[in-house]
C-alpha cells in the first residue's frame, strides 16, 4: 500500500499480532492495488463497458467506496485512476519520477455514478474511460479488519497504524490514553486517543513535478486536479478508520473553511494544517493540544 504498518500490542503477544496484521495487509494488497497487474482490481480496471466477476473483498470495498462517494455529493471520488495516472501518478510512489512531462488531461471525477454492481452474481461494469483507485479507503478498511482481528484473536490492546490512519482498541498497558504525534510543516503535536481511529491526508510524501508544475495524489474530482488549499494535511477523528480516511481527504479537498462545515455536519473532530505551519481545531478536536506543538 505504499506506506510502512506498524502494530503495536503488549509484550509477548507481539509477534503474534504483527504476523497476523501482515498476512492481511498482504492479502488485501495483492487483491487491491491498482499498480499490480495480477491483481483483481486491475483485472477489473482492463475490462470497462463489460460485467466483471470479483471477489467478495473487493465488491465489498468498492461498495464503501460508492457509498462514500454518494455521501460527499463526489467530493470523495473513487473512479480517479486515470485522472491520477496522467497526472504522473501511474505507478507505485516510490517508483515515480520526481519530474515527468505533461499528459493530455483526464478531466473531472464523476464516473462513479455509472458504476454498476451486481450484488447477486458479484459483477462489477465500470463506464468506458473509467478507472478504480482504493488506495485511501482500502488502507483505512484494512486497518479497521486488522484491529477487529486482533482484538477476536485475544492479543489485548492493540494500535495498528499505516502510514498515519491509525486505530486503537482498549487502553495502551498501564492505562491512560494512546499518545499520538502528528506532524505538521513547522512542527508537531502530541495528542490524547482514548478509543477508536485517527486518519491524516496530506501532501507531505506524495509529490512530484510534471513539465514544471507542482503535483500531488489529493485530486478535486471537481476539476481532476490536485487541491490545492493552502492545507499541508488534514487529520479526523472516527469510531474507525475508513470513515476517517474519508473525512480528512473530503476536507483537505474542501478546504479549510469549508472543510471545517464539512466535519461539523458529521459530527467529527478535525484538526487542519497549513502549508504556512499554522494549525486549525474543527469540531470537538481540543484546542489545548495546539498550545502543545513541539
Amino acid at each position: 500500500m505504499g506506506t510502512e504498518v506498524a502494530v503495536l500490542a503488549p509484550a509477548g503477544r507481539a509477534g503474534a499480532a504483527v504476523g497476523r496484521a501482515r498476512r492481511l495487509f498482504e492479502d488485501w494488497e495483492r487483491r487491491l492495488s491498482r499498480f499490480r497487474p495480477d491483481s483483481e482490481l486491475a483485472r477489473l480496471n482492463a475490462h470497462p463497458g463489460r460485467p466483471v466477476p470479483v471477489g467478495e473483498l473487493l465488491y465489498r470495498v468498492l461498495e464503501a467506496a460508492l457509498r462514500a462517494a454518494r455521501a460527499t455529493g463526489g467530493v470523495y471520488d473513487p473512479t480517479m485512476a486515470h485522472q491520477l495516472a496522467r497526472l504522473g501518478y501511474d505507478r507505485s510512489f516510490e517508483r515515480v519520477p520526481a519530474s515527468s512531462p505533461r499528459r493530455a488531461p483526464a478531466g473531472p471525477g464523476g464516473g462513479w455514478r455509472e458504476v454498476r454492481m451486481d450484488p447477486a452474481a458479484r459483477l462489477v461494469t465500470l463506464p468506458p474511460g473509467v478507472g478504480v483507485d482504493l488506495g485511501g479507503i482500502a488502507k483505512g478498511m484494512a486497518v479497521d479488519a486488522a484491529v477487529e482481528r486482533l482484538s477476536a484473536a485475544g492479543l489485548g490492546p492493540v494500535m495498528v497504524n499505516a502510514g498515519g490512519d491509525l486505530r486503537v482498541q482498549g487502553r495502551p498497558p498501564g492505562g491512560g490514553d494512546w499518545w499520538i504525534e502528528i506532524d505538521g510543516p513547522r512542527g508537531r503535536l502530541r495528542v490524547p486517543l482514548a478509543a477508536g481511529a485517527l486518519a491524516t491526508s496530506g501532501i507531505a510524501r506524495r509529490r512530484w513535478s510534471q513539465a514544471g508544475e507542482r503535483r500531488h495524489h489529493l485530486l478535486d474530482p471537481r476539476t481532476g486536479e490536485p487541491a490545492w488549499t493552502g492545507l499541508w494535511a488534514v487529520t479526523a477523528v472516527a469510531g474507525s478508520c475508513a470513515p476517517a480516511e474519508v473525512a480528512a481527504k473530503v476536507a483537505f479537498v474542501l478546504g479549510r473553511e469549508p472543510g471545517t462545515r464539512f466535519l461539523d455536519g458529521q459530527g467529527l473532530a478535525g484538526l487542519f494544517a497549513g502549508e504556512d505551519g499554522r494549525w486549525w481545531p474543527a469540531g470537538a478536536w481540543p484546542a489545548w493540544t495546539l498550545e502543545a506543538a513541539c
